[in-house]
Order: structure tokens, then sequence, then C-alpha cells
């Protein structure tokens, strides 16, 4: 079986000088007379130490942690250190950023106490998980140590996943952003569960058992995989956690489908599942890769596969289901996240207790014990049920948890809202800083809008990110609450007794000798409970003043505290406690076996009887929906807060990028006047030169001589016919040698005026020629200039007309 666990890296941080600006404070607010420098020296030496810690991976190195956070707690509620006052530069890298040679690590320095306390939260988880990754998880004790780190890792991981935003009120560093610590809340869950398969595989216990601890791993898994596999952080986690959280889903669902099959017996269900089991090893080594690999897995499982195929096709001939029909396997979560204590520095011996009671109640559960002792009858309702009623009934049913359902909608709409109005601000704003700049192209010359949105366009991306990592919270809460909707209608109701059928009076139970085992068997955990609350209530209580005493006369007298001293003073004043603890550990080890082999004669006795055997289904069903109610109720509640939580950020945030688009607004109408009064001043250019075709005229010969008075013509009350066609001027004569005339301007935009004709002038004087005219190529100076009117000949039809001489 493979053994590899993934830790989490430590933040790193810088020397920080506490003592001085906590003195002057304390001066000149509380005007104390008297000198703290001996304990403001102790405060700063005890955050060096706490720092240098992290590279220690042994359990008291969490324990100088756990002191700096507790006096750091202290000192944050009566002295205040925030960036207006007592003003102290915590500064803190990014746990996964390696950084370059050229950037260096990604960080972030703020002046607030509460980031401090932030970042050192999350190097105690990072340390808890660092120290349960070399633990030995083939022994007892590593397998506990192991567990037990890792459920402690998760629930601080999950602690700063609602608190970090309100804590810090600026964007994070990536490792401390929301979305990544309920990744690896999550993933640590899941190594912490895989750890109690081991024990339960280790301690032999029944496999149906082992197959619901399994398959609860897997599902931790599952839903890991789904996280770190998001777009926006994908590529963010350090190389090989993709493949080896696949690889380890895969195998822990193969190895829960391989105990299932155990414990249904010989026969075509073993069978249909052993397959299934089989294909799953197979893709756990494809998906581990290099990284991880199961091959002892994949020969016990097909061992188990090939005896079993023989036994069925010699034996007992059954046919072999789809796995698609067979009952799902179910689960049981071992794990659950530890929350930090307040204090957090409490005594090694009673963190022990804590988690060894822990550990009790979920194997004892896993069992449904002893709600099933409660029920012998077959008839009666367990009073646990009746009790889990009332409770769910007190914290207002489910119609409380509908309520929170109904207001979680909402407060993402809003947030959604905000966030999609910031960046359609941004999109404006940088779509016109385009289209001016196309539009006057180097004149335009103020930077560029997607270089100064660079920035913001990444915080807006973040935010995103963290709406959709809560989105899909919602959607596992969503989906839990209507798994187990039905029965918490049932508990809220009360109706607990119709619900649960009636076993029948074969199913009776009070004579059965495991019933009494059992109740005795519970009367022990009972009083192993006890003991241990008298243990932690006396550890805490310890006096230890006289230590004090004791290592002063011994110092005084030898100079120096020896070892053999401090253990033999430590041992007085312990010793009888941690014996009579040891004491009470290992009892619970020997109950628990027991526990485990009464139980199976319990349900062998119980599952003779189907009526029985539903009975028992209902009950664990009910009371796993009354687990799941106050679990959703929980979630429902950091989800409202969370959302509330979120929206003033981005408000703040919206805030900002309006501003910064007034701004460049601002300088937009400034720029335009500068570029259109730019434009406006500069001088004409010079007129492009006259074509020729456009010079002015040359000067025309002078008109021809007047022709003789002609008598008035009859006027007609008819106006003379209008003829549109341009007459044409005859052809002129020019005597040889004489200067050729220029051609007339044309302008094409100046109307064409007609050329005026000469008095008497005929069109038809060319067709003519009366006898004594000399030809056209008489010699210059046979004829005058123009010619000499000669009398118009008779036109038919024209005699009457005006403009015409008469006949």
């Amino acid at each position: 079986m493979a053994t590899v666990f993934l830790s989490i890296p430590s933040k790193q941080t810088g020397e920080v000088n506490l003592a001085k600006p906590l003195k002057q404070f304390v001066q000149d607010t509380y005007g104390a007379s008297g000198d703290f420098t001996t304990q403001l020296e102790d405060f700063n030496r005890l955050r060096a130490s706490a720092v240098s810690k992290f590279v220690d991976k042994h359990e008291a190195a969490l324990e100088v942690l756990y002191r700096y956070h507790d006096q750091l707690a202290a000192v944050e509620g009566k002295i205040p250190i925030t960036e207006n006052a007592n003003r102290i530069n915590f500064k803190w890298m990014d746990a996964f950023d390696k950084g370059n040679f050229f950037v260096g690590k990604l960080h972030l320095t703020l002046s607030s106490a509460a980031y401090e306390r932030v970042c050192l939260l999350f190097n105690i988880a990072a340390l808890s998980s660092q120290i349960a990754e070399i633990q030995n998880f083939d022994t007892e004790e590593g397998l506990k140590m192991g567990a037990k780190l890792f459920q402690q890792a998760a629930g601080i991981f999950d602690h700063l996943k609602t608190c970090v935003i309100g804590l810090i009120n600026q964007e994070p560093t990536p490792d401390i952003a929301p979305e990544t610590l309920g990744t690896l809340s999550v993933l640590m869950l899941a190594q912490a569960q895989e750890a109690f398969f081991r024990k339960t595989v280790r301690d032999t216990m029944r496999d149906a058992v082992v197959a619901k601890v399994a398959n609860q791993a897997q599902d931790f898994y599952a839903d890991a995989l789904r996280l770190i596999q998001v777009d926006s952080m994908k590529d963010y986690w350090p190389k090989g956690w993709v493949s080896l959280v696949a690889g380890k889903q895969a195998y822990l669902h193969a190895m829960a489908e391989f105990y299932q099959a155990k414990a249904a017996g010989a026969g075509g269900e073993q069978l249909s599942r052993l397959q299934k089991a089989q294909e799953l090893i197979q893709k756990a080594n494809q998906r581990g890769e290099k990284h991880i690999q199961f091959p002892e897995a994949l020969q016990r499982i097909t061992a188990e596969f090939t005896q079993a195929k023989k036994d069925n096709d010699l034996i007992y001939h059954e046919r072999v289901p789809d796995h698609r029909t067979l009952e799902a396997i179910g689960k049981a979560a071992l794990a659950k996240p530890i929350p930090p204590a307040k204090p957090m520095s409490t005594n090694i011996e009673i963190g022990r207790l804590r988690e060894a009671t822990q550990m009790l109640n979920g194997v004892l559960a896993s069992m449904n014990l002893p709600a099933a002792l409660e029920d012998t009858s077959g008839r009666a309702v367990p009073a646990s049920l009746i009790e889990k009623s009332q409770a769910m009934q007190q914290l207002g049913g489910i119609a409380a948890l509908d309520t929170l359902m109904r207001e979680l909608p909402e407060l993402l709409k809003r947030n959604k809202e905000i966030l999609d109005e910031t960046a359609r601000l941004m999109n404006d704003e940088e779509r016109s800083d385009k289209e001016l700049r196309q539009q006057f192209g180097e004149r335009w010359t103020r930077t560029p809008s997607e270089k100064l949105t660079e920035p913001l366009k990444a915080e807006a991306a973040k935010y995103s990110t963290i709406i959709e990592t809560a989105m899909n919270a919602d959607g596992v809460v969503k989906m839990k609450y209507n798994e187990h909707r039905q029965g918490i209608e049932i508990l809220s109701r009360g109706n607990v007794a119709e619900a649960l059928p009636n076993a029948g009076p074969d199913a009776q139970l009070q004579g059965n000798p495991a019933v009494g085992e059992l109740r005795g068997l519970m009367g022990q955990v009972e009083a192993i409970k006890a003991e241990r609350e008298v243990f932690e209530f006396e550890l805490q209580n310890i006096k230890s003043d006289s230590l004090a005493s004791d290592f002063l006369s011994v110092l005084a007298v030898d100079g120096v505290i020896g070892p053999e001293v401090l253990d033999s003073h430590l041992d007085k004043l312990y010793g009888a406690l941690q014996a009579q603890l040891r004491e009470n550990l290992g009892r619970q080890e020997r109950l628990l076996a027991q526990i485990q082999t009464t139980n199976t004669q319990f349900c062998m006795a119980k599952n003779s009887n189907d009526g029985a055997s539903k009975r028992e289904a209902i009950m664990k069903q009910l009371a796993a929906a009354f687990d799941a109610y106050n679990e959703l109720k929980e979630n429902l509640t950091e989800g409202t807060r969370f959302y509330n939580d979120l929206t003033p950020l981005l408000a703040k945030f919206q805030q900002k990028v309006s501003d910064f688009c007034f701004a460049r607004k601002t300088e937009k109408d400034d720029l335009m006047h500068e570029v259109q009064s730019r434009i406006a001043n500069q001088p004409s250019p010079p007129l492009p030169s006259q074509p020729s075709y456009q010079k002015p005229p040359a000067p025309s010969r002078p008109p021809p001589p007047a022709a003789p008075h002609q008598p008035p013509q009859q006027q007609y009350h008819q106006p003379p016919p209008q003829y549109h066609q341009q007459q044409q001027p005859p052809p002129s004569f020019t005597p040889q040698g004489a200067p050729s005339a220029p051609y007339p301007s044309y302008n094409p935009y100046q109307p064409m005026t007609p050329p005026t004709l000469p008095t008497g002038f005929n069109p038809y004087m060319s067709m003519y020629r009366p006898p004594g005219m000399p030809p056209n190529n008489a010699a210059p100076g046979g004829m005058q200039y123009p010619p000499q009117q000669l009398p118009y000949p008779s036109y038919p039809g024209y005699s009457n007309q005006p403009g015409y001489p008469p006949r």
C-alpha cells in the first residue's frame, strides 16, 4: 500500500522588532510608569522562535507557534497594530510561489496584527501537515498522529477560508485566498480519512465498515481533485499534485468496491464489484503516472477476481449483474475538521484525550451505536431519534434551512451584479480609449488603458474566481440538502414513529446475548469519557508555582538545571496523571476490539429479518439526516456571512474602478481639447497650382461689323420655337501666315453660354455659293473678311420666321 501523502509548504517571513513601538504606545496611552521592556522583549523573542520553528517537523514545535498565536491575540485586543496606530510592517511570502531571478517571490506587506495571525495560522496548519506526512503509517501510533494532524490542518484551513477576507480587507496572496484555503481543507480531510481507512484495515474491521470508510475517503479525494483542477488554479499547485490526488481517488474507490464485494459473499454481486474494482485500480495506476503506483492492490484484486470467477463458474452459476444496478456503497465519515482551539496552546496530554475521544465517537457512529441498541423490540422509537427530532425542531427545522437556501442566491446575485458592473466600467473605458487612439493616431499620447487596467482586471478576476468557488460550494450544499431532505422533513415534523416500519414479532432482540453485551460495553465507553473530562479539568488546573522555587534552589546550589532535575520535578507533578491517561487510552483500544466483535453478532441477528433490516436502514438515514442538518445549517450560515463580508469589498473595488474611470474621462476631455486646438491652429497648406485648362482665355478678335438695318418683322402672338441644341459657328478662315488664336478657356463648373451670332449670319452659307463668289481656296486678299453679306435665298417654310431676313 502506497504511503505517499501531501504536505503544505510554510510561509516565510523576516524579523520584526515588536518591542520598541509597543513600549512607546503603552507609555503614551496608559501612562504606565513601570518598565515593560522585559515582557516586550520576551514577546519579541517568542515571535523569532516561532518563525524559526517552521523548519522543525515535530509536535513540540507546534506548541511554540500556539503560544505566539495566543500572545498575539491577547495583545491585539489591547494594543492595536494597524496602518494608523502602531504601524509595524509584517511581510509574508506566498507559500507556493517559487519566484524567479528578476521578480522574486510574491509577497504582501501589511501593518495589521490580524494579517500576522492569519499567516501564523496558515503556518500552523502547514506544519501540522508536514509532521503528519513523515509519520510511520504502518504503526498504530503513526496512524493516530497522522489522522489527528491532518484533521487539525483541515480545521484551520476551513476556519481561515471563512474569515480571511474580513480580517485582511485587501486582496491576499494566492495561498491565503479563500478558494485556495478551501481546496487545502478538503485535501487535508481526504488524507485524514485515508489514514482512518488504513487503521480499519490494520484492525481487521468488518468488510462492510472498511468499504464505507474507503468510499468516504474516495469521495473526499474526488472533491479535492475537482477543486485542484479549477482553471484559474490548476497551474498554481506543485507539479504532481493532480496526478497523485487523481490516482488516490481511483485507488480508494477500487478498495471500497473490493471490500464491499467481500462483504457481499460469493455470487454474482461479488464478481460484478470485483470486476469494477479491477478497472478502477488500473485507472489509478494510469492516473498516478510516476508519482504513485498500487501494484500490491492490483495483484490482490486480480487474484480475488480470478478465484471468485472460478467458484461462480463451477459452483454457484449466478448471473453477474450490471454494476450500475447494484446498491450504492454507504459512507462513514470518520475524519472531521478540528477547528482551532481558543486558546491553542493547550496541554499536549489534553490534545491526546480529545483526539482519542473523537476517534471513539467516529467508530461507534459507523456501527450506529448506541442507537441500534435502543430498538430491540422492533416497534418502539429509539430515544436518541426522539431527542434528535426535538433538537431539530428547536433549531427551526427544515423551514430554517429553506429560508437560508432562499437568501443565499439573492446574496450571490447582488455580488455578481456589483462585479459585472465594475467590469463593464473598465471595458467601456478601454473601448473608448481604443477608438480615440485609432481616430487621432500619434496625437493621442496618453498611456493606453489596457496597461493601466491590468492590475484592476487581475483583481476582478480574483473576485470572479472567489465567487465561482463559492457557487461550487453552494452546489455541494444544495446536493447534500436534496439528499437528506426527506429525513430532515421527518425529524422536523416529529412523526418518527410513522416513518419507521414495524419489524415484526420475530425481530425482537431483547433476549439476544449480543444485545446485553453491547449495552455493557456502551456503559464502559461512557465511563471512559467521564474519566477524560476529569483528567482534562485536573490538567488545566495544576499548580506549578512550586516548580519555580525548586528550580531556583537547584540553580543556587549546582549553578545549572540539568535534564535529570527537570524530568524528576515534572514527573513528580504530572507522573500520576500521565499513568492514568495511558491506562485510559489503552482501555479504549481493548474496548473497541470487543465492541467490533460483538456488533458483528448483533448485526447477523438483525439481518435475519427483512423488516428489521429496512427499519435499521431508515434509522440510519434519520441519524445521518440530523448530522447533515447541523452541517448544512452551519454551511449556509457561513455562506451568508461570507457573501455579506464580500459585498463591502466588492463595493470598495467598484468605487476604486469608478474613480479610475472618472480620472481617465477628465484626462480624455483635456487631451481632446488640446488635440483639437492643435489641429485648428495648424497653418493651412499652400493652394495647388491652377491646371492649364483653367487659365483665363486669350483676347479674341473683334466682332464683325453689324449688318445693314432691316425693317422690323411682323410680330406673332405665339413665341418662337425654342431650340435646345446649341448652334455651331461657321468654320473660320485663317489666312496663311496669320497667327492661330488659342483655344478658349473651359470651366466645367460654369454654365455654357452660346456665342453671339453676327447679324444676318446664315449657317447654311457654306452650302450655297452665289455666282461670282470666289472659291474657298482663293488666294489671300481675293476677298474681304468677313465676306460681304449677300441676299438670302428663299427657303420654303422659313420665310415668315422671326430672326431671318425677308425675301
